[in-house]
Order: C-alpha cells, then sequence, then structure tokens
C-alpha cells in the first residue's frame, strides 16, 4: 500500500485575456472588490452570478481541451456587482456530448478575488441545467450532495447558484437558470486533513472499511451503480496520516446524475447488473458480517429524519418532486423492518474479494 502516498499533481498555468462584452446592466454598474469574504462553501443562500462568454462556441463545439476568455460577475445587489476576468471550458463524458449546456469547469488561476477562500481555488466545477427546462434534474442532484453532507464531513460541499448566462458573439437574450458549484478536491482534502491520491490499482479493501461501507449503502440507498473504486470512477480516493488505519484510504462519491434519486430521462444503469432502471436498487459493495452490516445501517437510520428534512426543506423543487423523492427513500427504509430485509438485500448482491 506504499503506492496510496503517491500523488498525482498536475497543474497547468494558463494566461488569461479580456473579454469584449455586450453592454448590460451588470457593466454598468459595477465595481471592484467590494465583497467580504465569500464563504462559498459556508453558506447555503444562493449567489447571484453572470457568465459573459462566447455561448456560440460552448453550445456547439463544446471545447473541453482549450479555455475560453469570459468574465464572471457576483451580482451584490440590484445596483451593485463585481467583475473578474476568468476561462472556462466545458467538462465532463455523456453531459457533454449529451447537453445543450454542457458542464463547466471554470479556471480561476492568476485571478485575484482579495477574498481568502476564493484565491484559494484554481479551478471549480460547475454542474449546468443541461437542457431548458431540466432544472429538476440539477436540483434533484444538488440534494444529493446534501444528503451526504448529513453523513460525513468527508463528502464534497455545494453551492446553488442563480447563473445568468450573456452571449459575447452575438446579440441575444440572456439566459437566466440555475447551477452549482462543487467545492474542490484541493480545499476538501485541507478541510478534512488529508491527501489525494491517484492509484488505478485500488479497490474497495483499500478504503477505511466502515468509509466504503457508508459510501456504498448511500449509493444503494440513492440507486446509484454509475461508480467504482479502480480508476476512482464517480468517487475520488484521499489519504489520511492521522488516521488509526493510515495505510487505508477514505473515499468521498461525487456525479450522480445517473442515480434513481435523480431519475434523469437520459439515465440507465451499468451493464451487466441484471437491473433494467436505474429506479432499481442493487448494492455494489464489499460483503461484510451480519454484525457490520447492521453497524453501518444503524447510522442511516439515524439519519432518517435529517434526510427527509432535506427534502422538504428545500424551496427550488415542487411538491410533486418532493413527494417522489420521498417516495424513493420510503422504499429504501421500508426495508429496514422486522426481518432486517434491507439486510437481506445487501447480502445478496455484495462483492466478495
Amino acid at each position: 500500500m506504499k503506492k496510496i502516498y503517491s500523488l498525482v499533481i498536475v497543474l497547468a498555468l494558463l494566461p488569461f485575456g479580456q473579454v469584449t462584452a455586450q453592454d448590460d446592466p451588470a457593466e454598468r454598474y459595477a465595481v471592484n472588490d467590494t465583497i467580504e469574504d465569500f464563504g462559498l462553501f459556508t453558506g447555503d443562500d444562493i449567489l447571484n452570478l453572470s457568465l459573459r462568454f462566447d455561448m456560440n462556441t460552448y453550445r456547439r463545439k463544446k471545447p473541453k481541451d482549450e479555455y475560453m476568455d469570459a468574465i464572471m460577475t457576483y451580482h451584490i445587489s440590484k445596483d451593485d456587482s463585481v467583475n473578474k476576468n476568468i476561462r472556462l471550458k466545458t467538462r465532463g463524458e455523456f453531459r457533454n456530448g449529451y447537453c445543450a449546456y454542457p458542464p463547466i469547469v471554470l479556471n480561476f488561476k492568476k485571478t485575484e478575488f482579495e477574498k481568502e477562500d476564493l484565491d484559494k481555488i484554481g479551478k471549480i466545477k460547475v454542474v449546468t441545467h443541461c437542457m431548458t427546462g431540466n432544472e429538476d434534474y440539477l436540483f434533484r442532484e444538488y440534494l444529493v450532495y446534501k444528503l451526504y453532507n448529513v453523513l460525513t464531513d468527508t463528502s464534497f460541499r455545494v453551492r446553488l447558484v442563480n447563473m445568468t448566462y450573456i452571449n459575447t458573439a452575438k446579440e441575444s437574450k440572456p439566459v437566466s437558470t440555475y447551477a452549482f458549484f462543487i467545492e474542490p478536491l484541493d480545499l476538501l482534502a485541507k478541510r478534512i486533513d488529508a491527501m489525494p491520491v491517484e492509484v488505478p490499482s485500488l479497490n474497495q479493501k483499500n478504503i477505511i472499511p466502515e468509509m466504503m461501507d457508508r459510501m456504498a449503502i448511500f449509493n444503494y440507498m440513492i440507486g446509484n451503480t454509475d461508480w467504482s473504486v479502480p480508476g476512482q470512477h464517480n468517487c475520488k480516493v484521499l489519504t489520511d496520516s492521522h488516521s488509526a488505519q493510515p495505510n487505508l484510504g477514505l473515499i468521498v462519491p461525487y456525479d450522480f446524475d445517473y442515480c434513481g434519486f435523480v431519475n434523469a430521462g437520459y439515465a440507465v444503469p451499468v451493464e451487466g447488473l441484471g437491473i433494467e432502471s436505474v429506479r432499481q436498487r442493487i448494492y455494489q459493495g464489499v460483503c461484510r458480517d451480519d454484525v457490520i452490516f447492521m453497524k453501518s445501517l444503524q447510522e442511516f437510520a439515524a439519519k432518517k429524519e435529517a434526510f427527509y428534512n432535506v427534502i422538504s426543506e428545500f424551496q427550488y423543487l415542487d411538491e410533486r418532486a418532493k413527494k417522489d423523492m420521498t417516495r424513493f427513500l420510503d422504499e429504501f427504509f421500508s426495508m429496514f423492518d422486522k426481518r432486517n430485509s434491507i439486510l437481506y438485500s445487501l447480502k445478496n448482491s455484495c462483492k466478495e474479494f
């Protein structure tokens, strides 16, 4: 396990350019550096941002390899805003090709915000609304991150954004919708005092057992099969030298658009699992003794009310969507019965190593 301490960091220092943007209210009222500490991932109030860039190229070519110049505007109030020159490009696999508005990575390098938390960010992932009218999927995926936050601090924090896209390539009506930021891995690592590692040969046995079981059961709860420890597919591994088990890794899941809880129209289960829909659950974690499984499951039972509160207290989804998500969680918790049906379900498809 000596390999787990190897860290692969590749940071490209890229030059920044100025964007010529069409006139808009944010430009007319822009001022410089009037905001206090951003608190990007410590608050839940929605941020109001604008991105001005060549949307024609973004939507037509979906550039993953080359950055585009952009201006990000933070709207403090109706008449007060801050502009910053940044760069952006598209990211992702399926969504990059499928979505009219593919996910984005913002590059803040060489951009001085004069705010301690923002100045520590080099790049940040943005989850977009994919298609016009698809905000429901975006909100659901955002809530999945919030559900995992309920279980553990070893999780990616997210921040909801009211985003306006302004096309600098032609005169057109701005697109106002929603998006959310995902906490960068290096910020998460610093927050939990750990170090990211990239070792493709890792498997579930190389992860701290209680963390591995927590993530696997969580993915089972939300109906997610689109993950794998080898290759770190939709999960990140870190190491903590202060841990009681320093030779084992920590694990953090992300990218939940293929799960049954989100229930995106394009989502399909991973092939070869014997299920036909993402609304069908199948456990993909390590096989454990009954006592160990029950201890992990008790954590979920104890957080049941908190899970439901995450859904019920979210104001940007209608009641029909909330009922659908609540019913999906009901199916999971209904197996916590006198016969421990949940235990049988986990053991029926768990993996032996």
